[in-house]
């Protein structure tokens, strides 16, 4: 299998190339996730200048509809080991990812494999983000990872994090998940906190020496996260069953709990998920759906890479009015500035979020260029992952 997927990654960069000489000046993409210089004049070494999966990415999103556009920012849940029913929940909704809970893993890495095989059957150039959250200690969804945790790491030097968390790539690699959603990168000397057993140190210095690290290992292995932005360590209160609000300010935010995320970002990591909790000194709204948050996240720790809400079930779970309606919820979060929108749906119908997504692109609400433009993200994150092999 692994052999095949570089047999097709080799094939789609030939093509991908090939395309390219052919229509010199195509990938002059407009909206990129990662701000590019200007295209030179062409001229007959062009082609060798062109990225092939950038021009690639060019390509597979001119020819998607609007309704692919925004499926494509989505990953949700399909419960079960049936690899069929995996491949076929993908297939049917044309979703940029899959998000493995317990219910999702079987008893060996052989199983899980197959199951993540199936997932990139019908594409395999283009494979489905697959995110798992694989902290270890706590959090753990492998039954086979038996690699410290928080707890145990953050009691050793910044070393003993990069080697458990290169380790931990590695066991997700070889079932064949791409992302993980493992870098808890809070912080809080709160003992009572519910995220204090998940923390990576207890001050910011600490934690963020074992952010780094954390990236570092997982990195060209699987695509590292961190999260909960903008952090979880200000509140005690759990984000499964209300938005937890702290009074803290900008001031009090930069100091305390910018630190991790922004050695997080300079280790490499490639995602960040966006907590559903409130900084009150900053936005009232909470994080995930806030436009604030996503310009701070970019504007001041100069992160281009991939965002992510966390589950936003979460939200309707707190049972606060405004938030129960799952379609709004998705569309306020695209709005907000998020690439990809992160839900295990339950009995939640994926094409009512879906096209709650695409009414509120033909309404004017969500640009039709912010659209294209992290569709064309996720899609050069995913054809680099066929690329890597």
């Amino acid at each position: 299998m692994r052999r095949a997927r570089g047999t097709t990654a080799a094939a789609l960069l030939v093509l991908a190339t090939t395309l390219l000489v052919s229509t010199l000046g195509g990938c002059a993409a407009s909206g990129s996730a990662h701000p590019r210089e200007a295209a030179p004049t062409p001229s007959a070494t062009a082609s060798a200048t062109i990225d092939p999966v950038q021009g690639y990415a060019d390509e597979r999103l001119r020819n998607l509809t609007l309704r692919q556009k925004v499926a494509s920012l989505f990953m949700l849940h399909a419960p079960g080991t049936d690899p069929a029913a995996l491949r076929q929940f993908v297939d049917r909704y044309g979703l940029g990812g899959v998000i493995l809970m317990p219910d999702n893993i079987p008893a060996t890495p052989q199983a899980l494999a197959a199951e993540t095989a199936a997932t990139r059957a019908s594409d395999p150039g283009l494979p489905p983000l697959l995110g798992i959250d694989e902290e270890g200690g706590d959090v753990t969804r492998l039954p086979w990872d038996r690699l410290p945790g928080a707890e145990a790491l953050r009691a050793l030097p910044p070393a003993a994090t990069q080697q458990a968390f290169a380790q931990r790539a590695a066991l997700l690699k070889q079932a064949g998940v791409n992302l993980n959603f493992g870098t808890i990168a809070d912080v809080t000397a709160d003992p009572y906190s519910f995220i204090a057993d998940r923390i990576l140190g207890t001050d910011p210095a600490s934690a963020a020496a074992r952010v780094a690290a954390s990236v570092t290992g997982e990195r060209g292995t699987v695509l590292s996260t961190l999260k909960h932005f903008p952090g979880h360590g200000e509140t005690d209160a759990d984000s499964h069953r209300t938005v937890p609000t702290a009074a803290a300010d900008h001031a009090r935010w930069a100091a305390q709990d910018a630190p991790t995320f922004r050695a997080g970002i300079a280790a490499g990591a490639e995602v960040v998920m966006f907590g559903h909790l409130a900084y009150s000194g900053v936005d009232a709204a909470p994080a995930s759906l806030s436009p604030a948050w996503h310009r701070i996240l970019t504007d001041e720790l100069g992160f281009h890479g991939v965002s992510i809400t966390d589950d936003l079930r979460m939200l309707q779970d707190t049972g606060l009015p405004q938030y129960q309606d799952a379609g709004a919820n998705a569309v306020a979060a695209v709005a907000a500035g998020n690439t990809m929108v992160l839900m295990i749906q339950g009995a939640q119908d994926p094409d009512a979020l879906i096209d709650a997504v695409v009414a509120a692109v033909h309404s004017g609400r969500i640009p039709l260029a912010q659209v294209d433009r992290d569709a064309r993200a996720l899609l050069v994150l995913r054809l680099s992952l066929a690329a890597r092999g």
